[in-house]
């Protein structure tokens, strides 16, 4: 599975991803624990972006790698970025449930690359 999807930060200094079509309550699309500080380098410090996520590797996507399962406890999981655009950051991230909703399952590595809209 391949998509490309926005990130948006509120006035409050909170991300969230943009999924439309989603149902349930607008706070499980917040992204904490890690996730933010990601968006908040991808966004270059700015209130938006687009990512392309895959996961099947492609050329110019960054490795997000799954590190502790934990559908068992609080769902989804802890990812790690050990790089991005060619820096170490070393950043651990939990991607909550609505991962499971993106690609329909938890998958072992995420793939990542900043787009334009």
């Amino acid at each position: 599975m391949t998509g490309k999807y926005r990130f948006y930060k509120t006035p409050e200094q909170k991300w969230f991803i943009d999924i439309p079509e989603w149902t349930k309550d607008i706070e499980e699309l917040q992204m904490v624990l890690g996730a933010d500080t990601m968006l908040d380098v991808a966004s270059g410090n700015t209130n938006e972006c687009f990512l392309k996520l895959s996961d099947a590797p492609f050329e110019g996507a960054e490795e997000a790698r799954l590190i502790e399962n934990l559908q068992g406890s609080i769902g989804g999981g802890n990812y790690l970025m050990a790089t991005f655009r060619g820096e170490s950051v070393n950043q651990e991230m939990w991607l909550c449930e609505v991962t499971e909703y993106v690609f329909g399952y938890l998958p072992s590595s995420i793939y990542v690359e900043v787009t334009s809209d």
